[in-house]
């Protein structure tokens, strides 16, 4: 499984945080449509989601993250399909489902980090930084590198949200 630190903030202008973004990155911006089913689990802090791009492209993404305010460590397994009808289908069946998301993305890269300007429908805009950690680095040294870069973006800490989307809609419903 990978690690990565993040972070998710609502903002108040997409176009502000992104002409930001744009003098930072050494990538980008990239436009993602994407539609997220979310699975239900045992355990709250996990989540299992099928990420649909295409009818004949998706990603099935497993991770595992604490449900709190503010940087923290993320587990996480990813893996393609190419049947994501199916799967979801088969999924929905075997656990029920517990929401979807659907939302447009631009994605920067800065460095090792994310950087994910989100429009999500029914939610608002926010953002969200992903800072990969490296095979036995500290998550600190990633939550460090993710608050100096909130910083440079112009968002502060009073904007930073609990949850993930699927739990902000269904908290809003």
């Amino acid at each position: 499984m990978a690690r990565n630190i993040e972070i998710k903030a609502r903002i108040d202008s997409i176009e502000r945080v992104a002409a930001i973004a744009e003098t930072l990155a050494d990538k980008g911006p990239t436009e993602i449509a994407q539609d997220d089913t979310f699975f239900r689990c045992n355990d709250s802090a996990d989540r299992l989601k099928l990420r649909t791009f295409a009818p004949d492209r998706a990603e099935l993404i497993f991770y595992r993250r604490a449900n709190s305010a503010g940087p923290k460590e993320s587990f996480y397994l990813i893996t393609p399909c190419t049947t994501p009808g199916v799967l979801r289908e088969s999924l929905t069946l075997a656990w029920g489902q517990a929401g979807r998301v659907r939302k447009q993305r631009r994605l920067f890269i800065v460095g090792r980090t994310r950087v994910h300007l989100d429009r999500v429908e029914g939610l608002g805009e926010f953002l969200e930084l992903e800072v990969v950690l490296e095979e036995g680095e500290s998550a600190e040294a990633g939550i460090a590198q993710a608050h100096a870069l909130m910083a440079r973006l112009g968002v502060g800490t009073d904007q930073l949200v609990q949850g993930a989307y699927v739990d902000l809609l269904n908290n809003a419903a």
